[in-house]
């Protein structure tokens, strides 16, 4: 399919050198912008920009990593980014890479190449919105053409938006009605290309090879085991295949049936990271999809199906595009203003897997080896940090995952974290996961616990996921005693719930009261209630949690 083109002056000539901006979209494969860099051009500069905020160690991070991503995602990147360079050399190109902030990189490549047009994908988070901006206005002010199509989504999300009357729809069947069916669906969509014009002459710029985790100082003891989820197009592309080849498990994928405690073989199809880094076309994957569905009789439907799952993608990318201050609680209209407690001990424990409940340490140990976990798992950690037991902010249980997950997408990660803790979309807040048996059910042997805390793994199932309940022989002949080689639990589940429960449905009669809009003096009043409300309970879980968390 060729995207209609829309440079920022269409009147403008196109010239010989053209600039490809690689950011996310970090593929070949429908790529609308590069196919633009590349059509009638004489040379193309493919550019990836390393900014050392992003990319360098941060030794005072809670992780390794730097100080905006875990060392797992940093990996699935530079994997990336290798693969993209190799592709883009079977093409009779390379991939440039040079180092810094990323606009004022950009500005310097465009004064010192020879480059008539400047070719990006589109994108929405508030970070390259603003930094887009930036680089548009000085290429436009240089005579530059700017090519920056939709291809990230399967719509553009201002376009809904517009559709709506100028407000994001905000529940999904909603934001089905106003999105219908893609305009470029029916087309086929541009897989390949033959060949992409040679680099021009980079002049006094400095280029690097895409560099290795070593290269950009981290150590390999800084992290015991890494993610088994390998990053790039080329791997994208062979999950997809394995994906669409159990053509029963596509048609019968039903969202949110699948094992959280499945790790050897996880009960999805684990491309979000690839999704994320657009080493995979939402685009292509979708038009995949309907052709599957096109030949069986019978299939899910959104919003259970995998289809469906892009359809989320694409609502969660459409209601933080048109929320002001959707990443926060305050100033952020379609949240609920809940007094959340600030307790670092409680948070140290969850985001540390030292909460004394398997089920959901285990969670975190994967999340931290591994940098991806099962959407119910997700749900289960999340919902325990917040509104099920611990009643911690929401935002800092983003943070955690923001850090954490290789596939962590800035609207999605704060779309899903308003959704778990009860602030958006989503206002049950009496159905809460239990970190004893949600967990159970799937893995009633507790497999899952004995791989990601060994220390459990003699465990017997009868207190696998309640192993505070064994009896002192059990625990000795396990050789894991609750207090010392495993913690006690910060809080009691059931008391912790009520109490979460009680907190919520004060909170959300605020709210309703006050029509939404709750002051700070109203949020402390609230808070001292809940706080007043603490003291006057038995001081056992208290004292517990205290000795626990010091």
């Amino acid at each position: 399919m060729k995207l209609p083109l829309s440079p920022l002056n269409p009147n403008m000539s196109s010239g010989s050198g053209s600039l490809m901006w690689f950011r996310k979209g970090l593929r070949i494969h429908d790529n609308p912008a590069l196919e633009y860099a590349a059509r009638g051009s004489t040379c193309v500069y493919p550019l990836f920009v390393i900014d050392p905020h992003y990319m360098e160690p941060d030794p005072n991070a809670f992780s390794p990593g730097s100080t905006r991503a875990g060392i797992n995602r940093i990996r699935f990147l530079l994997d990336s980014l290798a693969d993209l360079d190799s592709s883009l050399k079977k093409l009779g190109s390379r991939l440039l890479v040079l180092k810094g902030e990323p606009g004022e990189v950009l500005i310097r490549c465009l004064n010192e190449w020879d480059v008539k047009k400047l070719c990006f994908e589109y994108d929405t988070d508030p970070y390259y919105q603003a930094l887009d901006n930036k680089v548009k206005n000085h290429a436009s002010a240089a005579g530059i053409e700017v090519f920056s199509p939709v291809s990230h989504t399967l719509f553009n999300p201002a376009d809904i938006i517009e559709k709506n009357g100028g407000r994001p729809p905000l529940t999904y069947q909603s934001f089905l009605k106003l999105a219908g069916e893609p305009s470029w669906a029916c087309s086929p969509l541009s897989v390949e290309l033959s060949s992409i014009p040679p680099v021009g002459n980079v002049g006094r710029c400095e280029i690097l090879q895409v560099p290795t985790l070593k290269e950009l100082g981290y150590v390999e003891e800084d992290q015991d085991e890494f993610t088994p989820f390998r990053g790039g197009e080329s791997e994208a592309l062979r999950r997809l295949r394995e994906t669409l080849s159990d053509k029963e498990w596509v048609v019968n994928f039903e969202k949110p049936k699948g094992d959280p405690s499945a790790y050897i073989k996880p009960a999805t199809t684990v491309l979000s990271p690839y999704l994320k880094f657009g080493c995979l076309s939402s685009r292509y994957f979708y038009q995949c999809l309907k052709d599957v569905y096109k030949n069986v009789k019978r299939h899910t439907s959104p919003p259970v199906s995998l289809v469906g799952q892009l359809l989320w993608r694409e609502f969660f990318y459409t209601a933080a595009f048109g929320t002001p201050n959707f990443d926060k609680m305050k100033g952020n209209k379609i949240c609920k203003q809940i007094p959340w407690n600030v307790d670092d001990k409680l948070l140290a424990a969850w985001r540390e897997a030292r909460t004394g409940f398997p089920w959901i340490d285990a969670i975190m140990v994967q999340l931290r080896k591994w940098g991806w976990v099962h959407h119910l798992a997700r749900h289960s950690v999340a919902c325990f940090l917040t509104r099920g037991d611990l009643f911690v902010h929401w935002e800092k249980g983003r943070d955690v995952f923001e850090r954490l997950l290789i596939d962590s997408d800035w609207a999605i990660n704060n779309g899903n974290w308003l959704w778990l803790s009860c602030s958006s979309f989503f206002y049950q807040y009496n159905r809460v996961y239990s970190p004893i048996s949600f967990g159970r059910k799937y893995d009633p042997n507790g497999n899952y616990i004995r791989h990601f805390l060994p220390m459990l793994k003699d465990m017997p199932k009868e207190y696998i996921y309640e192993p505070w309940t064994a009896p002192l022989s059990v625990q000795t002949k396990a050789k894991c005693i609750i207090g010392r080689d495993y913690p006690k639990p910060v809080v009691s589940h059931d008391s912790a719930s009520k109490e979460c429960r009680k907190r919520m449905g004060e909170a959300y009669a605020l709210n309703q009261r006050l029509n939404g809009v709750v002051s700070e003096e109203e949020m402390r009043k609230l808070r001292r209630k809940f706080d007043e409300g603490d003291e006057e309970q038995e001081p056992k879980p208290r004292r517990l949690r205290q000795k626990l968390t010091d």
